[in-house]
C-alpha cells in the first residue's frame, strides 16, 4: 500500500476549560478561611491570554497561583500551559502577578522539531505550515516515533498530535 500517513503537532489550550478552571478556582477562594477578608482576585484577559492574579502578599499571590494551576490540571490542562510572566506591585501594598498561557508553537520550537525528526533519520517529512508541524511518512511506525521523539525533547509547551491519519 503506497498511501501516505500524517499528523500534526501543535499547542493547543482549551480556552472553554480555562473559563472552567478559573470559575472553580474563585469558588475555591471564596470558601478558603486564609482569604477570608482579603483581597484576592483571579481574572482572565481572553484577548491577550494572561490570567492575573491580585493579592495582598507574595505568599497569598503563590497561594492562588497553585489554586489555578492544581484547577487546571483537574480539567486537563498541563501545567506547561501556563508561566508567569511577570510579579510587580499594584496599588496601595498589593502584589499583582500576570500568568501567560503557552497556546502558540513558536517558529524556534518548530525549528527543533523539525531538526529533531530530520536527525532521526526516519522516512517522514517534516514541514513547518504557520504555528504548527506537518509530518507525513508512509509507515504509521515512523510517525508514532516521531511522537515519541518529539515528546522526548521535553519543551516547555502543551503539545497536541492531531489527525493521525
Amino acid at each position: 500500500m503506497a498511501s501516505e500517513h500524517s499528523f500534526d503537532v501543535s499547542c493547543a489550550v482549551d480556552l472553554m476549560e480555562v473559563k472552567n478552571a478559573l470559575e472553580t478556582s474563585k469558588k475555591e477562594l471564596s470558601a478558603r478561611y486564609d482569604f477570608k477578608g482579603l483581597l484576592a482576585e483571579i481574572n482572565l484577559n481572553e484577548k491577550d491570554k494572561t490570567i492575573t492574579l491580585l493579592s495582598t502578599s507574595d505568599n497569598k499571590v503563590d497561594a492562588l497561583k497553585d489554586i489555578v494551576i492544581s484547577k487546571l490540571i483537574k480539567r486537563n490542562i498541563p501545567p506547561v500551559a501556563v508561566s508567569e510572566t511577570k510579579r510587580e506591585n499594584a496599588s496601595g501594598a498589593n502584589i499583582k502577578a500576570t500568568l501567560k498561557l503557552n497556546d502558540t508553537l513558536d517558529s524556534d520550537n518548530c525549528k527543533k522539531i523539525t531538526k529533531a525528526i530530520k536527525d532521526a533519520k526516519l522516512k517522514v517529512n517534516a514541514t513547518i505550515r504557520g504555528e504548527e508541524v506537518r509530518v507525513v511518512g508512509k509507515s504509521i511506525d515512523d510517525l508514532q516515533e516521531c511522537i515519541r521523539i518529539i515528546k522526548a525533547l521535553n519543551l516547555e509547551l502543551p503539545l497536541s498530535f492531531k489527525n493521525l491519519k
